[in-house]
């Protein structure tokens, strides 16, 4: 059984902070006079750099340099072309495998893809990093490029080890123009939407590939929402890491891919007369990250090649999500941060817990109220509430898709606090929305509506599709049509003459006007003379 190396102490205090979970069983005095005992913890396996046991897949096939081999300049050098890539020279060869490997002696090696010599077909590579195992990410990501970063690229997760992938955050010299996103900070985030995902500009501009080489999925800033600049207040992350599935899940994969999407350009346009320039070229990636085993182990290693957490509290399974055989006397529960400091084990128990106690798996403890002779339910967890625990508490809604005593049964409902009305929803987990915007977390603005910034959610377009501009109009942010010419009004749809032009303009009806502008001067004065001689 091989343990992997954990990482440097430094972060390790960073991202576990005091330690109070690093062990499945903690000493305890009960205060009885009989000295201390032992009492089952929840515990966590210590954080490592995932690099060393991850898998690397680069697709398409061929991508990668040096089949046929291939001559290559660099953006700092564009017109010396003397370096080549050979995949059948191991010191000219740069396969997927480099972009894991541990640096020595100061020589980096990295991985390489073909030249843009296709141009303008796009140079695309996806690399694919799997562990066939949970993981909980509890660092930066981050990811070292050789010879310039990318121009536009999307890093993606998946939970389900690699069946489905949504993205995890996106990266742009134009997030607007690449993406259709404005681009964001992680510093602009909030407790409330902490788990966006943003597309960011910060990673993606030339400045020279010397100076700045790596791109970083910012994680501990989005910890230190909940736990302070410098990780003083880690209850708060507990706490919120544990009433909140949508941040647990925001931090969990199983897989993660980066899509390269479009080289770096040294800041200037495309130079078809030379392509040679042009390639992706990665030195390392680290994944600083903890095996996900759901409070119930304190270790992790490799078992056959494969990730295993060293299951306690009679626990069993890769990630210690089931009960071992004999100790199934309730539904299993994953172990809880709550109540802080030392939490909560939710071992798995032998013993039969009393008949009258149902409560769809949620508590174990009830109460008598006598005056209505009703068995309750006591500390409804899970985000339950009820006398039986088979409701969901305000902001949260039942997943139907699972059975009422599954852990994970109360979902969320993280409605958007701009579109919607309320943190509320409906038992569907629909929330209220607000005028203008739509989807089940109000955080889309509905056809005929945008939002403007400044949060005030969705607002109505004066311009766009369905009403366009008139008269040559130009519609401006949707906001507003910049009329031409002689028009005006919101659609630019009512001509405007200038003073003294003697033309007709929209607005002055023909009954205003004087008689001889409505009649003609010879009819007028044809009237005036059949009046004064009859």
């Amino acid at each position: 059984m091989e343990r992997f190396k954990p990482l440097p102490l430094a972060l390790l205090l960073v991202t576990s902070c005091r330690c109070q979970f690093d062990a499945c069983r903690s000493e305890v005095d009960p205060g009885w006079g009989t000295g201390p005992g032992w009492e089952d913890s929840p515990c966590q396996p210590p954080p490592a750099n995932m690099k060393e046991v991850m898998q690397i897949r680069v697709d398409p096939p061929g991508v990668t340099c040096g089949n046929p081999p291939e001559r290559f300049c660099t953006l700092e050098n564009p017109y010396l072309c003397s370096d080549e890539c050979d995949a059948s020279s191991p010191d000219l060869s740069h396969p997927p495998q480099l972009m894991g490997d541990r640096e020595r002696g100061g020589l980096i090696t990295y991985w390489q893809t073909v030249t843009w010599s296709k141009y303008p077909e796009p140079l695309l590579a996806n690399i694919t990093l799997s562990w066939n195992k949970s993981l909980e990410v509890v660092d930066d990501l981050v990811v070292s490029f050789e010879y310039g970063r990318p121009t536009s690229m999307v890093l993606e997760k998946s939970t389900d080890r690699g069946l489905t992938w949504q993205p995890y955050q996106f990266y742009a010299d134009d997030c607007m123009e690449t993406f259709g996103m404005p681009p964001k900070l992680v510093s602009d985030l909030a407790p409330s939407n902490v788990t966006r995902v943003i597309c960011t500009e910060r990673y993606s501009r030339w400045v020279g590939a010397k100076e700045e080489k790596t791109v970083v999925f910012e994680v501990g800033a989005r910890l230190r929402v909940f736990a302070g600049p410098k990780f003083l207040n880690v209850d708060a992350l507990y706490t919120r890491l544990q009433s909140s599935k949508a941040l647990r899940d925001f931090f969990t994969f199983t897989n993660l891919r980066l899509r390269l999407l479009r080289p770096a350009l040294g800041g200037t346009y495309v130079q078809r007369d030379n392509l040679l320039k042009y390639f992706y070229a990665i030195s390392n990636i680290d994944v600083p990250a903890r095996c996900k085993c759901n409070l119930h182990a304190s270790r992790c290693a490799l078992r056959d090649a494969t990730l295993m957490c060293d299951c306690q509290h009679n626990t069993s399974g890769q990630d210690c999500q089931r009960c071992n055989a004999g100790f199934e006397s309730r539904n299993w529960m994953p172990g809880s941060f709550l109540p802080l400091p030392r939490g909560t084990a939710n071992a798995c128990e032998a013993e039969e817990t009393t008949p009258k106690c149902e409560c769809n798996g949620h508590s174990n403890r009830c109460s008598f109220m006598d005056f209505l002779n009703v068995v309750t339910c006591v500390s409804c967890k899970h985000n339950t509430r009820g006398h039986r625990c088979q409701h969901c508490r305000l902001g949260y809604y039942r997943n139907h898709l699972l059975p009422l005593d599954h852990q994970d049964v109360c979902v969320e409902c993280d409605c958007d606090t701009v579109g919607s009305r309320s943190r509320h929803c409906a038992a569907s987990g629909v929330c209220q929305c607000r005028e203008g915007a739509g989807g089940r977390r109000c955080d889309r603005c509905l056809p005929g509506y945008a939002r403007r910034g400044g949060g005030v959610g969705c607002t109505a377009n004066v311009c766009d599709q369905s009403q366009s501009c008139q008269n040559g109009g130009t519609c401006v942010d949707f906001r507003r049509c910049e009329c031409a010419g002689n028009f005006a009004g919101v659609y630019c749809e009512q001509r405007v003459c200038p003073k003294n032009s003697g033309c007709l303009d929209d607005n002055t009806s023909a009954a205003s006007q004087p008689l001889t502008s409505r009649l003609g001067l010879p009819l007028t004065l044809s009237l005036l003379a059949a009046v004064i001689f009859p």
